[in-house]
């Protein structure tokens, strides 16, 4: 419990993905972080800058019920946070395990926005952490847009750096940039 607020971290099944795709995934911001690119001389240099906007802007964390479904997979990650006593789903966590590699890819972190800055996140960042452990690990990598700087903010408050972008990674063509920490 954290914040005055019960609430228990369980393995997702089936019947959450309704309660999932039902949680506020908006967020508001006034800032970005902005790519620009320079070319010549034989170099490419890639630069991220975080850039205040001229106004807030809305934004929403793009969940997709068929990657949650794929979460499902007992070779994946998939966490609940859900109210101890009234059992309402307060946040997700999805995360795919390549065991060649031996990274996760934490793809979703949650927490509906009425319930946001109680820990609900870091407790499921937290039991994340052990799930990739347990699996050997050596490193978690969570992709984000370059405008989700709460969450940018979020993972780099708690040891998360930056390890690469990809311009054409979204389905809505947003910028992807990927932040990682090393578990071992």
């Amino acid at each position: 419990m954290t914040g005055g607020l019960p609430f228990v971290i369980r393995d997702g099944v089936e019947t959450d993905l309704l309660a999932c795709m039902g949680l506020d995934h908006g967020y508001e911001t006034e800032y970005v972080w902005q790519m620009s690119i320079a070319q010549g001389s034989g170099m490419t240099q890639v630069t991220f800058k975080t850039e205040r906007l001229p106004r807030w802007l809305e934004g929403q964390h793009l969940s997709d019920e068929r990657r949650l479904s794929l979460s499902l997979s007992a070779e994946h990650c998939f966490l609940i946070a859900s109210h101890r006593d009234q059992g309402d789903t307060l946040g997700y966590l999805t995360m795919r395990h390549d065991p060649i590699r031996r990274i996760a890819w934490l793809q979703d972190l949650v927490v509906d926005r009425a319930y946001r800055g109680v820990g609900i996140g870091m407790r499921l960042l937290k039991i994340a952490r052990g799930w990739a452990n347990e699996r050997e690990v050596r490193r978690i990598t969570a992709e984000l847009t370059t405008q989700n700087y709460p969450a940018i903010s979020f993972f780099t408050a708690r040891g998360f750096t930056f390890c690469g972008y990809n311009d054409q990674y979204f389905d809505q063509r947003d910028i992807a940039v990927f932040l990682g920490q090393a578990l071992r």
